[in-house]
């Protein structure tokens, strides 16, 4: 029987296809298979442009979908499925690699993945290259220093609203919040209410055409953001 490949969670960066990072193109490169997430709402994977100019036209780039739901069952539905479709390469002996923006231990839809096909098969070889966040990305297009000396920073999600920054605003210098868009005037009442929109900076589209920085968020600022944007609360206005 011919031996199991090894799939490749591989990271992609933000946007930008000049952040992958060599070993990760090298694999791109030398793997039979990429798969790349897609919304089941549309046909378009950022993670599969990214990659576009770094992966032979020969290699095919399968679309797995994924509902945009909090429904438990319909994505465990859906992450066994698209695992059942990666695992039927791996056990032909083809090495896949899974792209995903960012990197695949942060706020990934490979961290999903990886734990359903290890669920399925224990014994399964796989491999982390880690990407380029969007949070390292935003600092460094804003000029935003996240950490220095003793200082801290944490990283936490917006998906559920402000309750998280109000839960972890006393306990780092800085905070990195993701997943704004959705709730995005309340977690600027919350900023008010803390007296931090003017220590706060909005990235959107890092890496991208389109990309846009807000330095200071006085102001009404009330328009709901791109999909793809990064918050950052310099509690010290941290900055080169």
């Amino acid at each position: 029987m011919k031996e199991r490949g090894t799939l490749y969670g591989v990271g992609v960066g933000p946007g930008d296809p000049e952040l992958l990072s060599l070993k990760a193109v090298r694999i791109l490169n030398q793997v039979p298979v990429i798969f790349a997430a897609h919304s089941s709402k549309n046909n378009y994977s950022l993670a599969k442009e990214i990659i576009s100019p770094h992966v032979p036209p020969s290699t095919p780039v399968v679309r797995l979908d994924f509902p945009m739901t909090r429904s438990k069952e319909e994505l465990e539905c859906a992450w066994k499925r698209n695992a059942d479709s990666i695992l039927d390469r791996l056990n032909r002996g083809e090495d896949a690699a899974f792209v995903t923006l960012g990197d695949p231990m942060i706020y990934s839809t490979f961290g999903y993945i990886m734990r359903t096909i290890r669920s399925a098969a224990p014994d399964v070889s796989i491999e982390i290259v880690p990407g380029i966040s969007s949070y390292q990305a935003a600092a460094a297009a804003s000029g935003s220093i996240l950490a220095e000396a003793e200082g801290s920073f944490t990283v936490i999600s917006g998906a559920m609203g402000a309750r998280k920054l109000k839960e972890v605003i006393d306990a780092a210098d800085s905070i990195v919040m993701l997943k704004v868009y959705k709730n995005y005037r309340e977690i600027l009442e919350a900023l008010e209410e803390l007296e931090l929109k003017e220590d706060s900076v909005l990235v959107s589209r890092c890496g991208l055409e389109g990309e846009r920085i807000v330095q200071s968020l006085r102001g009404p600022n009330g328009d709901r953001p791109p999909y793809l944007t990064t918050l950052i609360v310099r509690k010290g206005r941290l900055t080169k």
